[in-house]
């Protein structure tokens, strides 16, 4: 074992796999490992089937850098928030977050299907664990730092509409069989019966929560005492949404696809490597916009009054990439996919109630969050 590697525990490499590892990463079948640093990455972990995140930098005898990301998975029976979960909810979860996705993702044929301008991240180094754990050893992208322009987001939405009318259920599989993940929708009506409807809206529901001091001043500092009452009244609407969302044209999308999914390489800016795949199951056509709109918005990188410009790019450069694989939707359904899927999956989620006594909390944070989720509701109330 590198004794650099130590923290990886049972993941930290022999000096045969090091070597091995440093090869694949440059290329060259004689390189030798020189100097090794492993880092965390920090970034907060949100989702319970990510055990941790590293990136390993080096050299080798030759003095040439290398680098590569580290990432530990796990099933969601590890995740260390679990007694959080209601008992009688906990089987069903586990059973349905597939955390073995990413692990599929590269081991299928999507590369064959992703638009020109969408890649995979270089996999060097697979490894699966008895325990339901896995460590995936990737390229570390050097991104493209700062605020995304207009342009990009147009140019995402445009290779994810391509990438949607690729994936329509007559054309592909899953990458993970599993029972009912066929089934429109299945994913999206699982994350609403359990994050919305368990959780998120009995809080809003609460007058409590809305006297707390730092949602309370919030909303008195904006002037926004409607929000909870329009919360409610579209939460009220979930279930003909969901059965409409069910009823539109479908596609296998990517499932999470915020900006911070769509790595842009900083050597190759007009490129996005693709990772963090979601809701492996049929979707509303027009799912992936949601997440598009609204990641780099909700992690306080782009402004909430700026969403609907945004909106108005994404949607019509989706629409041309899906007419451009020669699917043909109307932009109705394209519309209500689109904003449908954001409300359930976005709107009710968007005030950050986990914070509430906790030392990362703050005002700004919470006027903030209120902001978004007031241009969310107004987004979504016209069209569901």
């Amino acid at each position: 074992m590198h004794s650099a590697l130590a923290p990886l525990g049972r993941d930290a490499l022999s000096e045969e796999d090091l070597t091995a590892l440093v090869r694949t990463i440059t290329g060259d079948p004689a390189a030798v490992p020189g100097a090794v640093r492993l880092e965390p990455v920090d970034y907060p972990i949100g989702t319970p089937s990510t055990e941790s995140l590293h990136r390993v930098f080096g050299t080798d005898a030759a003095g040439v850098e290398w680098s590569c990301f580290v990432k530990k998975l796990q099933s969601v029976r590890h995740w260390p928030m679990m007694h959080q979960l209601p008992e009688e909810f906990r089987a069903l979860f586990i059973h349905n977050l597939p955390w073995q996705l990413e692990i599929a993702v590269h081991r299928s044929d999507i590369v064959e299907l992703l638009p020109e301008g969408m890649r995979l991240p270089t996999a060097y180094r697979i490894d699966v664990y008895d325990d339901d754990r896995a460590t995936l050893w990737m390229e570390n992208v050097v991104q493209d730092w700062g605020p995304w322009p207009i342009e990009r987001f147009e140019r995402a939405a445009y290779l994810l509409g391509r990438l949607s009318a690729r994936r329509q259920p007559h054309l592909v599989e899953p990458f993970l069989a599993r029972e009912h993940v066929t089934t429109p929708g299945v994913g999206l009506r699982f994350y609403s019966e359990g994050r919305v409807r368990g959780a998120a809206l009995p809080a809003l529901a609460d007058p409590e929560t809305w006297r707390h001091p730092l949602l309370g001043a919030a909303v008195c500092n904006l002037g926004d005492h409607r929000l909870r009452d329009d919360l409610l009244e579209l939460g009220a609407r979930i279930p003909a949404v969901l059965d409409t969302l069910e009823a539109l044209p479908q596609c296998y999308q990517h499932g999470d696809a915020s900006p911070q999914n769509l790595l842009v390489p900083r050597d190759k800016p007009d490129e996005f490597v693709v990772i963090d795949w979601g809701f492996d199951c049929p979707q509303a056509v027009g799912f992936d916009l949601g997440q598009l709109l609204i990641g780099l918005a909700h992690a306080g990188e782009l402004a909430p009054e700026a969403l609907p410009v945004v909106h108005k790019v994404i949607l019509k450069a989706f629409q041309e990439g899906l007419a451009v694989e020669g699917l043909q939707v109307s932009e109705e359904e394209v519309l209500y996919g689109y904003l449908g899927s954001l409300l359930v999956r976005s709107a009710f989620t968007a005030l950050p109630l986990e914070l509430f006594g906790k030392a990362d909390a703050s005002l700004e944070l919470f006027e903030q969050r209120v902001q978004l989720t007031r241009a969310l509701v107004d987004l979504v109330t016209p069209v569901v």
